[in-house]
Protein backbone atom coordinates (compact mmCIF):
# COMPACT_ATOMS: atom_id res chain seq x y z
CA UNK A 1 0.00 0.00 0.00
CA UNK A 2 1.13 3.56 -0.56
CA UNK A 3 0.12 5.01 2.77
CA UNK A 4 -0.54 3.67 6.26
CA UNK A 5 -2.63 6.63 7.39
CA UNK A 6 -5.78 5.30 5.72
CA UNK A 7 -5.58 2.17 7.85
CA UNK A 8 -5.60 3.91 11.22
CA UNK A 9 -8.49 2.88 13.44
CA UNK A 10 -9.56 -0.12 11.35
CA UNK A 11 -8.09 -2.72 13.73
CA UNK A 12 -6.30 -4.68 11.04
CA UNK A 13 -3.77 -5.84 13.60
CA UNK A 14 -6.63 -7.45 15.55
CA UNK A 15 -7.85 -9.51 12.62
CA UNK A 16 -8.22 -13.28 12.67
CA UNK A 17 -5.75 -13.43 9.81
CA UNK A 18 -3.00 -11.61 11.69
CA UNK A 19 -3.64 -13.78 14.75
CA UNK A 20 -3.17 -16.95 12.65
CA UNK A 21 -0.52 -15.71 10.22
CA UNK A 22 2.44 -17.87 9.24
CA UNK A 23 5.85 -16.67 10.37
CA UNK A 24 7.27 -14.11 7.95
CA UNK A 25 10.44 -12.03 7.89
CA UNK A 26 10.49 -8.30 8.43
CA UNK A 27 11.82 -6.26 5.53
CA UNK A 28 13.90 -3.13 6.16
CA UNK A 29 12.69 0.32 5.15
CA UNK A 30 14.27 1.89 2.11
CA UNK A 31 17.20 4.17 2.89
CA UNK A 32 19.29 5.95 0.30
CA UNK A 33 19.01 6.00 -3.47
CA UNK A 34 18.89 2.77 -5.48
CA UNK A 35 18.32 1.73 -9.09
CA UNK A 36 16.22 -1.05 -10.59
CA UNK A 37 14.50 -2.10 -13.78
CA UNK A 38 11.11 -1.99 -12.07
CA UNK A 39 9.85 -0.34 -8.89
CA UNK A 40 6.54 -1.60 -7.50
CA UNK A 41 4.36 0.36 -5.05
CA UNK A 42 2.25 -1.92 -2.88
CA UNK A 43 2.89 -5.16 -1.02
CA UNK A 44 -0.42 -6.84 -1.76
CA UNK A 45 -1.13 -9.53 -4.31
CA UNK A 46 -1.12 -7.25 -7.36
CA UNK A 47 2.27 -5.76 -6.54
CA UNK A 48 3.83 -8.99 -5.33
CA UNK A 49 2.62 -10.90 -8.38
CA UNK A 50 3.95 -8.21 -10.72
CA UNK A 51 7.27 -8.27 -8.88
CA UNK A 52 7.50 -12.08 -8.86
CA UNK A 53 6.67 -12.50 -12.53
CA UNK A 54 8.94 -9.63 -13.60
CA UNK A 55 11.83 -11.07 -11.58
CA UNK A 56 11.25 -14.50 -13.13
CA UNK A 57 11.63 -12.75 -16.49
CA UNK A 58 15.03 -11.39 -15.49
CA UNK A 59 14.23 -7.89 -14.25
CA UNK A 60 15.80 -6.29 -11.19
CA UNK A 61 12.80 -5.39 -9.01
CA UNK A 62 12.40 -3.24 -5.89
CA UNK A 63 9.03 -3.30 -4.08
CA UNK A 64 7.94 -0.58 -1.64
CA UNK A 65 5.25 -1.30 0.94
CA UNK A 66 3.98 1.58 3.05
CA UNK A 67 3.22 -0.61 6.07
CA UNK A 68 3.55 -4.37 6.43
CA UNK A 69 3.27 -6.93 3.64
CA UNK A 70 -0.35 -7.99 3.20
CA UNK A 71 -1.89 -5.45 5.59
CA UNK A 72 -3.93 -3.85 2.82
CA UNK A 73 -6.93 -5.42 1.11
CA UNK A 74 -4.98 -8.54 0.10
CA UNK A 75 -4.47 -9.69 3.68
CA UNK A 76 -7.77 -8.81 5.30
CA UNK A 77 -10.49 -9.65 2.78
CA UNK A 78 -13.08 -12.41 2.90
CA UNK A 79 -10.73 -14.94 1.32
CA UNK A 80 -13.38 -16.09 -1.19
CA UNK A 81 -12.15 -17.66 -4.42
CA UNK A 82 -14.74 -16.59 -6.99
CA UNK A 83 -13.63 -17.07 -10.61
CA UNK A 84 -14.58 -14.41 -13.13
CA UNK A 85 -15.36 -10.71 -13.00
CA UNK A 86 -17.83 -8.74 -10.88
CA UNK A 87 -19.98 -8.19 -13.97
CA UNK A 88 -21.64 -11.50 -14.84
CA UNK A 89 -21.69 -13.28 -18.17
CA UNK A 90 -24.95 -11.66 -19.27
CA UNK A 91 -23.61 -8.23 -18.42
CA UNK A 92 -20.38 -8.84 -20.30
CA UNK A 93 -22.24 -10.02 -23.40
CA UNK A 94 -24.52 -6.98 -23.29
CA UNK A 95 -21.60 -4.60 -22.92
CA UNK A 96 -19.07 -6.15 -25.29
CA UNK A 97 -20.78 -8.72 -27.50
CA UNK A 98 -20.35 -12.52 -27.19
CA UNK A 99 -16.88 -12.91 -28.74
CA UNK A 100 -15.12 -10.23 -26.73
CA UNK A 101 -17.10 -11.12 -23.61
CA UNK A 102 -15.85 -14.72 -23.84
CA UNK A 103 -12.25 -13.55 -24.30
CA UNK A 104 -12.53 -11.38 -21.19
CA UNK A 105 -14.20 -14.16 -19.20
CA UNK A 106 -11.57 -16.72 -20.23
CA UNK A 107 -8.74 -14.38 -19.25
CA UNK A 108 -10.33 -13.61 -15.89
CA UNK A 109 -10.95 -17.30 -15.23
CA UNK A 110 -7.23 -17.93 -15.71
CA UNK A 111 -6.72 -16.28 -12.30
CA UNK A 112 -7.97 -19.42 -10.54
CA UNK A 113 -5.46 -21.75 -12.18
CA UNK A 114 -2.64 -19.24 -11.69
CA UNK A 115 -3.28 -18.92 -7.96
CA UNK A 116 -3.58 -22.68 -7.49
CA UNK A 117 -0.33 -23.19 -9.41
CA UNK A 118 1.52 -20.60 -7.29
CA UNK A 119 0.22 -22.20 -4.08
CA UNK A 120 1.41 -25.63 -5.20
CA UNK A 121 4.70 -24.56 -6.79
CA UNK A 122 5.81 -22.48 -3.80
CA UNK A 123 4.33 -24.66 -1.06
CA UNK A 124 2.11 -21.93 0.39
CA UNK A 125 0.12 -23.05 3.44
CA UNK A 126 -3.06 -20.97 3.29
CA UNK A 127 -5.97 -23.24 4.32
CA UNK A 128 -7.02 -23.71 0.69
CA UNK A 129 -10.49 -25.25 0.34
CA UNK A 130 -11.95 -25.80 -3.14
CA UNK A 131 -15.47 -26.35 -1.82
CA UNK A 132 -17.37 -24.08 -4.22
CA UNK A 133 -19.04 -20.69 -3.98
CA UNK A 134 -22.76 -20.36 -3.25
CA UNK A 135 -24.84 -17.24 -3.87
CA UNK A 136 -28.06 -17.27 -1.86
CA UNK A 137 -31.25 -15.76 -3.29
CA UNK A 138 -32.94 -13.24 -1.01
CA UNK A 139 -35.42 -11.78 -3.52
CA UNK A 140 -38.16 -13.39 -5.59
CA UNK A 141 -36.61 -12.47 -8.95
CA UNK A 142 -33.18 -13.89 -8.12
CA UNK A 143 -33.85 -17.48 -9.22
CA UNK A 144 -34.80 -16.44 -12.73
CA UNK A 145 -31.65 -14.31 -12.89
CA UNK A 146 -29.59 -17.30 -11.71
CA UNK A 147 -31.05 -19.52 -14.42
CA UNK A 148 -30.43 -16.98 -17.18
CA UNK A 149 -26.86 -16.40 -16.01
CA UNK A 150 -26.12 -20.12 -15.83
CA UNK A 151 -27.49 -20.57 -19.36
CA UNK A 152 -25.31 -17.73 -20.67
CA UNK A 153 -22.26 -19.16 -18.92
CA UNK A 154 -22.85 -22.59 -20.42
CA UNK A 155 -23.73 -21.51 -23.97
CA UNK A 156 -21.55 -18.42 -24.53
CA UNK A 157 -18.64 -18.94 -22.12
CA UNK A 158 -18.51 -22.75 -22.38
CA UNK A 159 -18.60 -22.81 -18.57
CA UNK A 160 -20.94 -25.55 -17.30
CA UNK A 161 -19.81 -25.37 -13.67
CA UNK A 162 -22.86 -23.65 -12.13
CA UNK A 163 -25.72 -25.52 -10.48
CA UNK A 164 -29.10 -23.98 -9.61
CA UNK A 165 -30.30 -25.14 -6.18
CA UNK A 166 -33.79 -25.19 -4.71
CA UNK A 167 -34.46 -23.66 -1.31
CA UNK A 168 -34.19 -27.10 0.31
CA UNK A 169 -30.95 -27.93 -1.50
CA UNK A 170 -29.45 -24.59 -0.54
CA UNK A 171 -30.49 -25.10 3.11
CA UNK A 172 -28.56 -28.36 3.22
CA UNK A 173 -25.42 -26.46 2.19
CA UNK A 174 -25.85 -23.38 4.39
CA UNK A 175 -28.24 -23.21 7.33
CA UNK A 176 -30.18 -20.04 6.47
CA UNK A 177 -33.52 -19.81 4.60
CA UNK A 178 -32.52 -18.63 1.13
CA UNK A 179 -35.14 -18.91 -1.62
CA UNK A 180 -32.65 -20.98 -3.60
CA UNK A 181 -29.08 -20.53 -4.75
CA UNK A 182 -26.55 -20.52 -7.54
CA UNK A 183 -23.60 -22.78 -6.77
CA UNK A 184 -20.31 -22.47 -8.65
CA UNK A 185 -18.40 -25.69 -8.11
CA UNK A 186 -14.95 -24.29 -8.96
CA UNK A 187 -14.98 -21.64 -6.21
CA UNK A 188 -13.68 -21.94 -2.68
CA UNK A 189 -11.77 -20.02 -0.05
CA UNK A 190 -8.39 -19.56 1.62
CA UNK A 191 -6.49 -17.60 4.28
CA UNK A 192 -5.66 -14.49 2.24
CA UNK A 193 -2.91 -13.11 4.47
CA UNK A 194 -1.01 -16.39 4.49
CA UNK A 195 -1.36 -16.57 0.71
CA UNK A 196 -0.02 -13.02 0.40
CA UNK A 197 2.90 -13.76 2.74
CA UNK A 198 3.67 -16.84 0.67
CA UNK A 199 3.64 -14.74 -2.48
CA UNK A 200 6.12 -12.35 -0.83
CA UNK A 201 8.36 -15.27 0.09
CA UNK A 202 8.28 -16.48 -3.52
CA UNK A 203 9.08 -12.98 -4.80
CA UNK A 204 12.03 -12.66 -2.43
CA UNK A 205 13.34 -16.06 -3.54
CA UNK A 206 13.11 -14.85 -7.15
CA UNK A 207 15.37 -11.89 -6.30
CA UNK A 208 12.88 -9.12 -5.51
CA UNK A 209 14.09 -6.60 -2.90
CA UNK A 210 11.19 -5.77 -0.55
CA UNK A 211 11.07 -2.71 1.69
CA UNK A 212 8.34 -2.35 4.32
CA UNK A 213 7.42 0.89 6.13
CA UNK A 214 8.42 2.77 2.99
CA UNK A 215 5.58 5.05 1.98
CA UNK A 216 5.83 6.31 -1.59
CA UNK A 217 5.37 10.08 -1.38
CA UNK A 218 6.28 11.38 -4.85
CA UNK A 219 6.63 10.05 -8.38
CA UNK A 220 8.81 11.75 -10.99
CA UNK A 221 8.37 10.75 -14.64
CA UNK A 222 10.99 12.98 -16.30
CA UNK A 223 13.78 12.64 -17.21
CA UNK A 224 13.25 9.10 -15.86
CA UNK A 225 11.01 7.22 -13.45
CA UNK A 226 12.01 8.03 -9.89
CA UNK A 227 9.95 7.17 -6.83
CA UNK A 228 10.63 8.88 -3.51
CA UNK A 229 10.04 7.87 0.09
CA UNK A 230 10.92 10.05 3.07
CA UNK A 231 14.31 8.33 3.41
CA UNK A 232 15.29 7.33 -0.10
CA UNK A 233 14.37 6.88 -3.74
CA UNK A 234 14.29 4.28 -6.50
CA UNK A 235 15.22 5.16 -10.08
CA UNK A 236 13.78 2.65 -12.57
CA UNK A 237 12.71 2.13 -16.16
CA UNK A 238 9.16 1.19 -15.17
CA UNK A 239 6.85 1.62 -12.17
CA UNK A 240 3.83 -0.43 -11.10
CA UNK A 241 1.27 1.33 -8.90
CA UNK A 242 -0.51 -1.39 -6.93
CA UNK A 243 -1.82 0.43 -3.88
CA UNK A 244 -5.53 0.06 -4.76
CA UNK A 245 -7.66 2.11 -2.32
CA UNK A 246 -4.53 3.18 -0.43
CA UNK A 247 -2.76 4.73 -3.41
CA UNK A 248 -2.56 8.27 -2.19
CA UNK A 249 -2.28 10.79 -5.02
CA UNK A 250 0.75 9.45 -6.91
CA UNK A 251 -1.15 9.40 -10.21
CA UNK A 252 -4.38 11.47 -10.39
CA UNK A 253 -5.60 9.71 -13.54
CA UNK A 254 -5.60 6.47 -11.58
CA UNK A 255 -7.14 7.85 -8.40
CA UNK A 256 -10.09 9.42 -10.22
CA UNK A 257 -11.41 6.03 -11.31
CA UNK A 258 -11.69 4.32 -7.94
CA UNK A 259 -13.79 4.91 -4.85
CA UNK A 260 -12.39 3.70 -1.51
CA UNK A 261 -15.13 2.20 0.70
CA UNK A 262 -15.11 0.61 4.14
CA UNK A 263 -15.29 -3.16 4.47
CA UNK A 264 -15.77 -4.95 7.82
CA UNK A 265 -15.48 -8.57 8.96
CA UNK A 266 -15.85 -10.49 12.22
CA UNK A 267 -14.69 -13.92 13.31
CA UNK A 268 -16.79 -15.76 15.87
CA UNK A 269 -15.62 -18.13 18.54
CA UNK A 270 -15.11 -21.71 17.26
CA UNK A 271 -18.65 -22.98 16.64
CA UNK A 272 -18.12 -26.71 17.01
CA UNK A 273 -21.42 -28.53 16.45
CA UNK A 274 -23.12 -25.23 15.57
CA UNK A 275 -21.35 -25.12 12.19
CA UNK A 276 -23.78 -23.19 9.97
CA UNK A 277 -22.14 -24.09 6.63
CA UNK A 278 -22.10 -27.91 6.42
CA UNK A 279 -20.81 -27.75 2.83
CA UNK A 280 -17.85 -25.53 3.85
CA UNK A 281 -18.53 -23.46 0.72
CA UNK A 282 -17.80 -19.77 0.43
CA UNK A 283 -21.14 -17.96 0.57
CA UNK A 284 -22.56 -14.58 -0.41
CA UNK A 285 -26.06 -13.26 -1.11
CA UNK A 286 -27.84 -11.14 -3.71
CA UNK A 287 -28.22 -7.95 -1.70
CA UNK A 288 -26.57 -4.94 -3.33
CA UNK A 289 -24.79 -4.33 -0.02
CA UNK A 290 -23.68 -7.92 0.03
CA UNK A 291 -23.19 -10.24 3.00
CA UNK A 292 -20.36 -12.74 2.50
CA UNK A 293 -19.07 -15.43 4.81
CA UNK A 294 -17.33 -18.76 5.21
CA UNK A 295 -15.92 -21.10 7.86
CA UNK A 296 -12.30 -20.83 8.95
CA UNK A 297 -9.99 -23.82 9.23
CA UNK A 298 -10.53 -23.88 13.01
CA UNK A 299 -14.34 -23.77 12.82
CA UNK A 300 -15.16 -20.07 13.18
CA UNK A 301 -17.64 -18.17 11.07
CA UNK A 302 -15.92 -15.33 9.23
CA UNK A 303 -18.72 -12.91 8.32
CA UNK A 304 -18.50 -9.68 6.34
CA UNK A 305 -21.48 -7.40 6.03
CA UNK A 306 -23.07 -4.07 6.72
CA UNK A 307 -23.69 -0.77 5.02
CA UNK A 308 -20.78 1.63 5.36
CA UNK A 309 -20.35 4.10 2.55
CA UNK A 310 -17.51 6.26 3.83
CA UNK A 311 -13.89 5.40 4.72
CA UNK A 312 -14.35 6.38 8.40
CA UNK A 313 -14.80 3.22 10.50
CA UNK A 314 -17.64 2.54 12.93
CA UNK A 315 -16.73 3.05 16.56
CA UNK A 316 -17.46 -0.62 17.30
CA UNK A 317 -16.76 -2.89 14.32
CA UNK A 318 -18.06 -6.04 16.04
CA UNK A 319 -21.25 -4.25 17.07
CA UNK A 320 -21.63 -2.91 13.55
CA UNK A 321 -21.39 -6.31 11.82
CA UNK A 322 -23.20 -8.44 14.44
CA UNK A 323 -26.81 -7.48 13.46
CA UNK A 324 -26.18 -8.53 9.87
CA UNK A 325 -24.66 -11.83 10.96
CA UNK A 326 -27.52 -12.54 13.39
CA UNK A 327 -30.15 -11.68 10.79
CA UNK A 328 -28.60 -14.28 8.51
CA UNK A 329 -28.06 -16.78 11.34
CA UNK A 330 -30.49 -16.17 14.24
CA UNK A 331 -29.21 -19.39 15.81
CA UNK A 332 -25.90 -17.60 16.50
CA UNK A 333 -27.50 -14.74 18.40
CA UNK A 334 -25.24 -13.76 21.30
CA UNK A 335 -22.29 -15.91 20.24
CA UNK A 336 -18.88 -14.56 21.12
CA UNK A 337 -16.98 -12.53 18.53
CA UNK A 338 -13.25 -12.99 18.95
CA UNK A 339 -11.95 -10.80 16.12
CA UNK A 340 -13.28 -7.74 14.30
CA UNK A 341 -11.45 -5.69 11.71
CA UNK A 342 -11.90 -3.62 8.61
CA UNK A 343 -10.21 -1.75 5.82
CA UNK A 344 -10.64 -0.03 2.51
CA UNK A 345 -11.33 -1.65 -0.84
CA UNK A 346 -11.85 0.12 -4.13
CA UNK A 347 -14.78 -0.03 -6.50
CA UNK A 348 -15.15 1.48 -9.97
CA UNK A 349 -18.12 2.98 -11.78
CA UNK A 350 -18.45 -0.16 -13.92
CA UNK A 351 -17.50 -2.65 -11.17
CA UNK A 352 -14.80 -3.86 -13.57
CA UNK A 353 -11.08 -3.48 -12.83
CA UNK A 354 -8.99 -0.53 -13.97
CA UNK A 355 -5.84 -1.98 -15.51
CA UNK A 356 -3.37 -0.41 -17.94
CA UNK A 357 -0.50 2.05 -18.24
CA UNK A 358 0.38 5.66 -18.97
CA UNK A 359 3.73 5.32 -20.68
CA UNK A 360 5.99 3.48 -18.24
CA UNK A 361 3.57 3.98 -15.32
CA UNK A 362 1.62 0.71 -15.00
CA UNK A 363 -1.31 0.08 -12.66
CA UNK A 364 -4.06 -2.38 -11.71
CA UNK A 365 -6.79 -1.90 -9.12
CA UNK A 366 -10.53 -1.46 -8.65
CA UNK A 367 -11.40 -5.16 -8.43
CA UNK A 368 -14.74 -4.30 -6.77
CA UNK A 369 -14.80 -7.33 -4.48
CA UNK A 370 -13.20 -9.84 -6.87
CA UNK A 371 -9.57 -9.18 -6.00
CA UNK A 372 -8.77 -12.32 -4.01
CA UNK A 373 -7.48 -14.11 -7.12
CA UNK A 374 -7.92 -11.50 -9.86
CA UNK A 375 -5.17 -9.37 -8.31
CA UNK A 376 -2.56 -12.10 -8.84
CA UNK A 377 -3.53 -12.39 -12.50
CA UNK A 378 -3.40 -8.62 -12.98
CA UNK A 379 0.12 -8.53 -11.57
CA UNK A 380 1.20 -11.19 -14.05
CA UNK A 381 -0.36 -9.26 -16.94
CA UNK A 382 1.54 -6.14 -15.90
CA UNK A 383 4.81 -8.10 -15.84
CA UNK A 384 4.08 -9.53 -19.28
CA UNK A 385 3.49 -6.06 -20.71
CA UNK A 386 6.60 -4.58 -19.11
CA UNK A 387 8.72 -7.38 -20.57
CA UNK A 388 7.39 -7.01 -24.10
CA UNK A 389 4.00 -8.71 -24.52
CA UNK A 390 1.15 -6.31 -23.82
CA UNK A 391 -1.55 -8.24 -25.72
CA UNK A 392 -3.35 -9.64 -22.68
CA UNK A 393 -2.98 -6.46 -20.65
CA UNK A 394 -4.41 -4.53 -23.59
CA UNK A 395 -7.48 -6.78 -23.57
CA UNK A 396 -8.08 -6.03 -19.90
CA UNK A 397 -7.32 -2.33 -20.36
CA UNK A 398 -10.36 -2.04 -22.65
CA UNK A 399 -12.43 -2.36 -19.45
CA UNK A 400 -11.22 1.09 -18.27
CA UNK A 401 -14.11 2.55 -16.22
CA UNK A 402 -15.27 6.14 -16.43
CA UNK A 403 -13.96 8.52 -13.76
CA UNK A 404 -16.30 9.15 -10.86
CA UNK A 405 -18.47 12.22 -11.56
CA UNK A 406 -17.10 15.37 -9.99
CA UNK A 407 -13.57 14.01 -9.67
CA UNK A 408 -12.01 13.14 -6.33
CA UNK A 409 -13.74 16.08 -4.59
CA UNK A 410 -17.33 15.01 -5.32
CA UNK A 411 -17.01 11.26 -5.86
CA UNK A 412 -17.55 10.56 -2.13
CA UNK A 413 -20.84 12.46 -1.64
CA UNK A 414 -22.25 11.26 -4.96
CA UNK A 415 -21.27 7.66 -4.24
CA UNK A 416 -22.89 7.82 -0.80
CA UNK A 417 -26.16 8.98 -2.36
CA UNK A 418 -26.07 6.12 -4.85
CA UNK A 419 -25.33 3.50 -2.22
CA UNK A 420 -28.10 4.79 0.04
CA UNK A 421 -30.56 4.38 -2.84
CA UNK A 422 -29.54 0.77 -3.46
CA UNK A 423 -29.55 -0.02 0.26
CA UNK A 424 -33.09 1.34 0.53
CA UNK A 425 -34.10 -0.77 -2.47
CA UNK A 426 -32.66 -3.85 -0.74
CA UNK A 427 -34.82 -3.20 2.33
CA UNK A 428 -37.97 -2.67 0.25
CA UNK A 429 -37.45 -5.88 -1.72
CA UNK A 430 -36.26 -8.11 1.12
Amino acid sequence: MASTGFNSGLDIGKSYYVATANAAPDHPALTGDVEADLVVVGGGCTGLSAALHAAERGLKVVLLEGGKIGWGASGRNGGQIIPGLRKGAKGLVKAFGPERAKALFDLAFEARGLVLDIIERHGIECDLRLTGHLVGAVNGSDMREFEEEAECLAKVMDFPHVEILSAAEARRMVDTPYLGASFETLGGHMHPLNYTLGLARAASAAGVTIHENSVAVRLEREPAIRLFTDKGSVRARHVVLAGDALLNGLEPRVNSRIMPIGNYIVATEPLGARNVIPSNAAVSDTLFVVNYYRMSADGRLLFGGGERYTPSPPADIAGFVRPHMEKTFPQLRGCRIDHAWGGLVSVTTSRLPHVGHYGEVYFAHGYSGKGVILSTLSGKLLAEAITGDASRLDLFSTLTPLPFPGGTALRGPLYVLGMLWYAMRDRLRH
